[in-house]
């Protein structure tokens, strides 16, 4: 199981939508991709991994908020957002941004449509880590970051951290 390199702020991979994947097409590579996306997650000790976070252009995402301190290892593919309410504030990173840190109001509760790992539809509510991760690894499937819906002068502030931070990035 290779651990695999992490795609940085900057790199362009992070900026693209993704487009939906076949799955037909996805699933002879599927097992090995996974297993290299969880290794690396866990590695980097994150909660979730796209794609895009692997130079990967494919809308598909691992997600393990490690609920009661078990894991719950989630595969979506083609994920979308049913449905979104309430507010969250708090605060979010990115293993793509890795260092940085910053309050971001999210969605409280989040449902969720996807493939699963054999290609199976489900549906799924979270709420707390799930929702918010749930539209992070969305969102770098819609080529978006965290900072990217930060409000501006926050926004801009980060950004000088983000710059400075860059020099130490692995």
């Amino acid at each position: 199981m290779p651990i695999l390199r992490i795609t940085k702020h900057g790199e362009r991979v992070l900026k693209t939508p993704c487009p939906r994947v076949r799955y037909d097409e996805l699933a002879p590579e599927l097992p090995g991709l996974l297993r290299d996306m969880w290794a690396t997650m866990n590695a980097a000790r994150g909660v979730g991994l796209a794609a895009p976070q692997i130079g990967l252009d494919l809308r598909l995402a691992v997600i393990d908020v490690r609920p009661q301190g078990k894991s719950s290892r989630l595969v979506l593919i083609n994920p979308e957002i049913l449905s979104a309410d309430g507010d969250q504030t708090d605060e979010e990173g990115c293993l793509s941004i890795p260092g940085v840190y910053a309050k971001l109001k999210r969605a409280a509760r989040v449902r969720v449509r996807a493939l699963d790992a054999d290609g199976k539809p489900w549906e799924m509510t979270g709420e707390g880590l799930l929702a918010r991760a749930f539209q992070h690894e969305i969102d770098h499937l819609d080529g978006k970051l965290y900072v990217d819906r930060l409000p501006f002068e926050q926004r801009l502030k980060v950004l000088d951290v983000i710059k400075d931070a860059k020099v130490h990035w692995p």
